[in-house]
């Protein structure tokens, strides 16, 4: 009897995607277990396991096709034995495409930790992007070797894919030094389903988000030093790799999570009939991805080392960046982290993380003068400011925050203990 392969639903809300790759060819064996296709959801491109085995009897739906419904057929699967004519008559039970407009307009309903909204640079890496450079394999090898970058090339091949004559063309233009407008002003580069959702999250929280913001400097010398004292204590294996190197995010990650068990109220979110005060204390942390945003979740933080929190943090990271973290590591959490200090920006304002109350900016240390027992000294000053939904966190509440925050920051040791 031929077999449906269906489009899956990889996580709880998701209503469509995208068929980005087929890993089988029609007339393969496949047996239970098998990776037979790849899957791009709002969060990250995710492998596809056949249920069932069989020959992989017909292709409904090619690589590279978006909207794709879940439960949709996307493909047929002959049991052993069946004759493949059986293929001609057979009627798919489903359509295969999300056409309509309410279905095209569920990527408002992906999970509501998707994304912090601090205005974040995505690093450039290589991820769940969907805006590839579609490119032959020997002008990158020339492009990479004549230091030409293909971001703005527009290839001259099949489908516009960038061949080795556009990049020699770029590469003499570029050591010419000769001028050339492009004839094009502009290029689209299509939204995937990541920058979507980013979009309609930020959107929703600050037309439904009353808030407000507060902020506090902070004297980190005493943080730097600790750091250095524990990470000096690292064991070093025969390949000269620490176990661990703990970073000043690690320790803010466990410093706001004992922060929130002093305030628990900042440990919340709103409803119409309730706040709901979170009894774990999850902190979800941003992580710039190519394409967007994703918050990975430090479970229970205030129970955990700062090493066990730098190891954690480090594997999440790596996960988010690779597009292969799990539904249950990134929806959820109670408070949210958003550090930018690592790009050299001073303060900013990041903006709530529904149905989060509260996202914490972190800025840059940046070494000032300060007046120290009468006298000018220099020290490390870190910036916060604190992004709080006022239906949910009273400025008080804020305030008592930062001020928990702040002396925890300033009086590390007191994590140790």
């Amino acid at each position: 009897m031929t077999i449906e392969i269906l489009m899956p639903a990889l996580s709880p809300t998701m209503k469509e995607g995208n068929l980005a790759n087929w890993l089988k060819n029609e007339g393969d064996n496949i047996e239970a277990g098998d990776v037979i296709a790849e899957i791009e959801t709002d969060k990250a491109t995710m492998e596809v396991e056949a249920v069932d085995e069989g020959i992989l009897g017909k292709i409904l739906i090619p690589a590279g096709t978006e909207n794709v419904a879940v439960n949709a057929p996307i493909a047929l699967l002959l049991e052993e034995g069946e004759d493949k004519a059986v293929l001609d008559s057979y009627e798919i039970s489903a359509p295969t495409i999300a056409e309509t407009k309410e279905e095209k307009t569920e990527v408002k309903e992906v999970e509501k930790a998707a994304t912090p909204a601090a205005a974040e640079t995505p690093i450039a890496i290589e991820s769940i992007a969907t805006d590839r450079i579609y490119a032959s394999p020997l002008a990158k090898r020339i492009a990479a070797e004549n230091n030409v970058s293909l971001q703005n090339l527009i290839g001259s091949g099949p489908h516009g894919r960038i061949i080795k004559n556009d990049v020699l063309n770029a590469g003499s233009t570029q050591k010419s030094g000769v001028i050339e407008r492009h004839a094009e002003e502009y290029r689209a580069v299509k939204n995937n389903n990541v920058r979507k959702v980013i979009a309609n999250r930020l959107l929703e929280s600050k037309q439904n988000v009353p808030h407000f913001y507060l902020s506090s400097d902070l004297n980190i010398d005493k943080l730097l030093e600790m750091r250095k004292s524990i990470n000096d204590l690292a064991i070093i294996d025969d390949k000269g790799k620490p176990n661990y190197k703990l970073s000043v995010n690690d320790i803010i990650i466990k410093a706001t999570a004992l922060a929130l068990k002093e305030v628990p109220n900042a440990n919340s979110s709103w409803t119409d009939d309730a706040i709901l005060l979170y009894n774990n204390i999850d902190i979800s942390v941003a992580v710039a991805i190519d394409g967007g945003l994703i918050t990975p979740i430090v479970k229970n933080a205030d129970q955990k080392s700062l090493i066990d929190i730098s190891n954690e943090a480090k594997k999440l990271i790596k996960k988010a960046r690779d597009g292969k973290l799990q539904p249950e590591e990134f929806q959820g959490g109670g408070f949210s982290i958003s550090n930018l200090g690592m790009y050299g920006i001073n303060n900013f304002q990041a903006i709530v993380n529904p149905p989060q109350s509260c996202i914490l900016a972190v800025g840059a240390g940046i070494k000032k003068p300060i007046v120290k027992n009468g006298e000018f000294a220099k020290a490390t000053i870190m910036n916060v400011t604190l992004s709080s939904d006022h239906r949910s966190v009273d400025g008080s509440v804020g305030a008592e925050f930062l001020g928990a925050f702040k002396k925890i920051i300033e009086n590390p040791i007191s994590m140790l203990l």
